[in-house]
C-alpha cells in the first residue's frame, strides 16, 4: 500500500469510528470483493459466500465504534470476523455439501478438447477439497498468497506473524498439498 491510501485508510477509519456512515461505506467498498473473495473460497457457494460477507460488514458496522488500531491494517480486522463467521458456518452445516445449480461448472462450446477440460475440473475440484481439509490458517494464507496475491509481509501482518513464520507456514502447506495430491492419484 502506498502512503497516500495508509493515510486515507487511517481517515476514513476515524470518521467511521467516530460514526461516520459514509466513512465506513467507503470503507465496505474498498474491501468487500477482497472478503468475499476469501469467504466463497472457503465455503464453495456463492449465495452463502454473499449472505456471511453481509454479516461480516454488519458485524463491523455494529462494532466500528469499539475498533482500535492495533498496528495491523483494517483487513486484519475484517479477515478475523469473515474467518469467525466461515467457522460457525461450517460447524452449523456439519461440512454438508450441497451444490447449487448455478455453482457448477459449465462447459464452453469454444473449448477444443472437452476431456481436458473436464479433467483440469476435475482435479481443480479436488485441489479445492483437498485446501478446504486444511487448518483456516492455512487455507487462509493460499487465499491471501494466490487470490488476493498478497506479499509475505503483508500477509503476516494480517495474520498476526512474522514474516519467516509466513514464509515457513507456506512451504510447509504446499508440502502437505503436494503429499495430499499424490496419495490421491
Amino acid at each position: 500500500m502506498t502512503n497516500d491510501l495508509e493515510f486515507n485508510e487511517k481517515e476514513l477509519l476515524a470518521r467511521a469510528t467516530a460514526g461516520d456512515e459514509e466513512a465506513f461505506g467507503d470503507l465496505y467498498t474498498h474491501y468487500v470483493a477482497r472478503i468475499y473473495t476469501y469467504i466463497y473460497y472457503r465455503v464453495g457457494n456463492t449465495h452463502e459466500a454473499e449472505d456471511l460477507t453481509a454479516r461480516v460488514f454488519q458485524r463491523a458496522y455494529r462494532h466500528i465504534r469499539r475498533y482500535r488500531d492495533r498496528g495491523l491494517p483494517f483487513s486484519a480486522w475484517l479477515y478475523r470476523i469473515a474467518h469467525n463467521l466461515v467457522a460457525n458456518w461450517h460447524r452449523d452445516n456439519s461440512r454438508r455439501k450441497d451444490i447449487p445449480l448455478d455453482d457448477t461448472p459449465t462447459l464452453r462450446a469454444a473449448q477444443p478438447n472437452p476431456e481436458q477440460v473436464v479433467m483440469q475440473q476435475e482435479e481443480h475440484e479436488a485441489l479445492l477439497r483437498v485446501i478446504r481439509k486444511l487448518p483456516p490458517d492455512r487455507q487462509m494464507l493460499l487465499i491471501l498468497k494466490f487470490v488476493e496475491g498478497l506479499s509475505n509481509a503483508e500477509i503476516g501482518r494480517i495474520l498476526g506473524r512474522s514474516e519467516g513464520a509466513i514464509k515457513s507456514l507456506y512451504h510447509r502447506t504446499l508440502q502437505s498439498l503436494k503429499n495430499e495430491m499424490r496419495h490421491r492419484s
